[in-house]
């Protein structure tokens, strides 16, 4: 088991994964951080780490529009896994949409986060997405 806390994160978008992934480096959280494209890919590696008995991450963020399973149907299904459902989920979107918003907080979201459009932004939500997990896993 690595000491640092471990987050996955769920994001189609190739740039804004390279762009987490480069701040998090950058930060030197590196090893902290897992990804999946889709929903069905995260919901493969958290059935992997329950299955060969690994930790679990401490947080999973998640991108509401996907291709496969979206946000909003990953998180349904987490919240309604036994196993999986007590891991915190941060929906992480560029939508703004108060309807969206709502509703992933009802379905169970620990919070919203809208993605960032710049370099401190970014290094921001980072820091956010760390701090929160390091809490999480004390």
């Amino acid at each position: 088991m690595s000491e640092s806390p471990s987050i996955l994160l769920v994001d189609d978008d190739a740039e804004d994964r390279l762009i987490i992934k480069d701040t998090f480096e950058e930060l030197g959280y590196g090893t902290a951080i897992s990804f999946a494209v889709n929903g069905e890919e995260a919901i493969s590696f958290l059935e992997q780490c329950l299955g060969r008995r690994q930790e679990l991450p401490a947080l999973v963020i998640l991108d509401l529009n996907m291709p496969k399973m979206n946000g909003t149907q990953t998180l349904r299904y987490l919240k309604a896994q036994p196993s999986l459902a007590a891991i915190p989920v941060i929906i992480f979107s560029t939508s703004l949409n108060p309807i969206e918003h709502d509703e992933c907080l009802s379905l169970g979201a620990h919070s919203y986060v809208i993605k960032p459009t710049s370099y401190m932004q970014a290094v921001d939500v980072v820091k956010h997405f760390y701090r929160l997990c390091e809490q999480i896993s004390n």
